[in-house]
């Protein structure tokens, strides 16, 4: 029998839809979820789709664009992934133990790492990301257009901010940093954490 291509799946939110309010409403999580971020799961399967047919039929016409749907809609989903899960109700904190630690190393104090995040979210036309740099060894901010332009090769994120307009604009119209100081009230560190000690843990 014929190997369907793998099929990716739109992960449930951890939390109600109404969790994170008043930071983030019920009606911009469940158009946020339900509608952009399945989009993406649905560009990525039918863009793998396109792919295996056309290794099936070696006509390649339609391959170029097809792994650039691949490498948009995949870092859609995967970005959304991260942004649902470092995200929670019992938010708000601060980092603490090896990140936090590591986060004042890399950036000379979290206020400082801070400042620089919030200058990444007010550029970005995608996202801003603190990712762990596997290269240097060392955490980055990074601006991301889109879902793919600006990111740097062997950075695993750690967290991660979506800025497009959708996660915003009904909450606070044109103020993207209204959002962005909500989105520091919601974070949970839980996940970054554990992400940060993976990839020391696969990279160091």
């Amino acid at each position: 029998m014929e190997e369907l291509p793998m099929s990716y799946e739109l992960t449930p939110l951890p939390y109600d839809y109404d969790a994170l309010e008043p930071h983030i409403s019920e009606q911009v999580l469940t158009w946020h979820h339900d509608t952009h971020n399945q989009s993406y799961v649905d560009g990525w399967n039918s863009a793998e789709e396109t792919l295996e047919e056309n290794r099936e039929n070696h006509e390649f016409g339609s391959s170029a664009g097809a792994i650039r749907d691949v490498t948009h809609n995949s870092s859609g989903h995967i970005l959304h992934d991260l942004f649902w899960q470092n995200m929670s109700p019992e938010g708000g904190d601060e980092p603490n133990g090896d990140l936090a630690d590591r986060i004042a190393e890399d950036f000379g104090s979290y206020e400082a790492w801070k400042g620089e995040f919030e200058a990444a979210a007010g550029d970005a036309s995608g996202w801003a990301l603190l990712v762990y740099d596997t290269f240097s060894n060392q955490l980055r901010n990074v601006v991301v257009d889109n879902h793919d332009e600006g990111a740097i090769w062997g950075g695993h994120p750690i967290l991660s901010l979506d800025v497009w307009e959708h996660s915003y604009y009904h909450d606070y119209g044109p103020a993207r940093d209204d959002f962005v100081d909500n989105f520091f009230e919601v974070v949970d560190w839980e996940e970054p954490s554990a992400r940060y000690e993976q990839a020391v843990e696969l990279f160091e």
